[in-house]
């Protein structure tokens, strides 16, 4: 029996579709007959995708209200009714607390991490469900969409360094309950999924890649092996279609917890995404999807370095 939230024929927005989890999801609900309008500040990449898709590319800061409120409305205007949709936009950063020479976290980017991870999040949620809320019912039970949103396992289990960022999925968590009940009124259901360590083209930009990927793995349970992005799509559809799912949280990371720091079995030195953490310390923020990990005390991660999403 099909389920009766059917993607094929419907619309839906995908932040962070330019890359990552985001392009993923983006590319599976385009596949099961979805017009997705891809949502990112990444230009060149999120045309590229639409394109591919035949969808839509609607440059959005997620952070800002007009911008996701253009967005929504060209979702909207998309000629068939807006059903979906799903945040994957965000931004990592790498500080303690407090760093060994007494310096406090930098408030600013505090602040623009939970502005982006968390209030984006809430952006596009309440702005997108007040779209859908003026669509006709899609079934006998007045169920018209559904929002699915991206937190992390550091959500749930922050590691050093991840106080900003466990602190944004943490609030992305916390929203799933009440969103649910409060939107339960207009037929709308909200899922998060808190993926692992996901394997995104991050990875691989240096020479030592695979040895990286094998530590990061080692405290995965199983499969051996770190997430694909087109298995997150696979479970945004799958909640998406599964009409009696709603208000969960569900992690998607093969088993792994996370500790203070990652210790691999094979290997006595510590291990964290510190290691690529230091070498993005000047990548640009877009809207990829959202996966920072802890610092290695090793790398002199003390000092802040921003960390563009897809670490885990």
């Amino acid at each position: 029996m099909l389920p009766d939230m059917e993607l094929n024929g419907t619309a839906a927005i995908v932040s962070g579709g330019a890359s990552g989890l985001g392009e993923a999801t983006a590319r599976v609900l385009a596949a099961a007959g979805a017009t997705v309008v891809v949502a990112d500040l990444n230009e060149d990449n999120g045309k590229r995708v639409a394109g591919e898709i035949g969808g839509l590319f609607a440059r959005t800061d997620v952070s800002d209200e007009g911008s996701v409120q253009v967005a929504v409305d060209a979702a909207a205007a998309a000629g068939v009714p807006l059903r979906t949709a799903v945040s994957c936009a965000g931004i990592g950063w790498v500080a303690r607390t407090v760093s060994r020479d007494g310096t406090p976290h930098d408030l600013a980017s505090y602040q623009r991490v939970i502005a982006v991870n968390l209030i984006g999040t809430f952006n596009l949620m309440r702005i997108a469900a007040a779209a859908i809320a003026k669509t006709g019912p899609a079934d006998a039970d007045g169920q018209r969409g559904v929002v699915i949103n991206t937190s992390s396992v550091a959500g749930i289990e922050g590691q050093t360094g991840q106080i900003a960022y466990s602190a944004s999925k943490g609030g992305i968590i916390g929203m799933t309950l009440p969103a649910a009940r409060d939107l339960s009124a207009i037929g709308v259901r909200v899922n998060t999924i808190c993926p692992g360590i996901i394997d995104t083209p991050i990875y691989g930009f240096s020479e030592n890649a695979e040895e990286f990927k094998a530590r990061l793995i080692a405290p995965v349970v199983f499969p051996k092996r770190m997430g694909r992005p087109d298995e997150f799509g696979q479970l945004v559809r799958s909640l998406i279609e599964n009409d009696y799912m709603n208000a969960e949280v569900i992690r998607f990371d093969g088993g792994i917890r996370f500790q203070p720091k990652l210790r691999p079995a094979t290997s006595g030195r510590r291990l964290t995404c510190g290691d690529a953490a230091g070498r993005l310390a000047t990548a640009r923020q877009d809207g990829d999807d959202d996966h920072a990990d802890d610092e290695d005390e090793d790398a002199g991660a003390d000092v802040g370095a921003p960390v563009r999403a897809p670490l885990a």
